[in-house]
């Protein structure tokens, strides 16, 4: 992490978007030395700038009258006002809980996710910060298309913020998810990096998918022994990976536990945080190389960043390259 750090807010108005707001005060970011800038989109078809020749011209086919042209242009002016109008207010809300860092605000129109992650591509801020939209129909929450979108395509870490009812100063409960990858080395060293409240306490979680025998490994014996010993090697690795992830945290003044659990780790990573209590996820995604690598996100990242109860910080290591 840069000496300022930078941090991407994205908002919309909605109650999911005033909820990231107070969930960045459960982040452990430091309480001076951030430059923040708040982010609102209005969807509309007239820019900021003047619309190009071929804006008008596709809004001047749409419309049936001269009248009903201006209206549109009206109405979407307007909304470009409310946007910033959102967009300062969050501002405020963001400085009034953060008197240290220096706080902007910034409107602008179009598509949200496409807006918000070109807008990180110009100014590659260390994290970018989203709500999360919706419920399935078993209660759990569920990405929007934009946080969908935003988490996916961003070249720098994100977190999909998920309120919760706390006090600011309680003790934190956070999930760190460890697979060696440089991706869960950079989730551990974001996490030993933040100021979290005295007494918060870090589950470092190593999921162990372990190999099964088929019918034929059973009926090989050298097989089956095979798939035996290469299991108790990977978790004797895994047990090294997690306690060595605690002791770095331990270091960083949290009380950190490690633990080797079995099973999907899509599936696994969310249940532990529901049992522990956990007020948010640390996973660890790839960087990137090219372009095409930029339209993907791992599998398991994904997975817990749509489902899981809280919020998840998706790290991902190192800036990304000229592309």
């Amino acid at each position: 992490m840069s000496e300022t750090m930078k941090l991407l807010i994205g908002y919309d108005g909605s109650p999911c978007a005033d909820a990231a707001l107070d969930d960045v005060r459960r982040a452990g970011l430091p309480a001076e030395g951030v430059e923040a800038v708040v982010i609102a989109v209005a969807e509309v078809w007239l820019p900021p700038p003047p619309p190009s020749s071929y804006e008008i011209v596709e809004a001047a086919r749409a419309a049936h009258s001269q009248a009903e042209l201006e209206e549109r242009a009206s109405r979407a002016a307007l909304a470009v006002k409310e946007t910033r109008r959102a967009a300062e207010r969050a501002a405020e809300r963001v400085a009034k809980n953060f008197p240290g860092w220096r706080v902007t605000a910034e409107a602008t129109s179009g598509s949200p996710s496409w807006e918000i992650i070109m807008r990180a591509d110009q100014w590659r801020p260390d994290l970018v910060v989203v709500g999360s939209h919706g419920r399935s129909a078993l209660g759990r929450f569920v990405l929007g298309s934009v946080s969908q979108k935003v988490l996916t395509e961003a070249r720098c870490s994100v977190r999909v913020a998920r309120g919760r009812v706390e006090v600011e100063d309680t003790p934190a409960r956070l999930v760190v998810g460890v697979d060696g990858s440089p991706g869960s080395e950079a989730a551990v060293l974001a996490v030993a990096a933040r100021r979290w409240p005295l007494k918060s306490e870090a589950r470092v979680v190593v999921v162990e998918d372990p190999l099964v025998p088929t019918l034929v490994g059973h009926l090989l014996p050298n097989v089956s022994e095979w798939i035996e010993e290469s299991n108790r090697g990977e978790t004797q690795w895994m047990q090294k990976l997690a306690g060595r992830a605690a002791e770095r945290l331990r270091a960083a003044e949290l009380i950190a536990s490690p633990a080797v659990l079995y099973g999907d780790p899509k599936r696994v990573l969310i249940e532990e945080a529901e049992k522990w209590g956990a007020d948010s996820i640390f996973v660890g995604s790839t960087g990137f190389s090219n372009r095409f690598e930029r339209f993907l996100l791992g599998s398991v990242s994904g997975a817990v960043a749509a489902r899981a109860h809280c919020s998840v910080e998706v790290v991902r290591a190192g800036k990304a390259e000229e592309v």
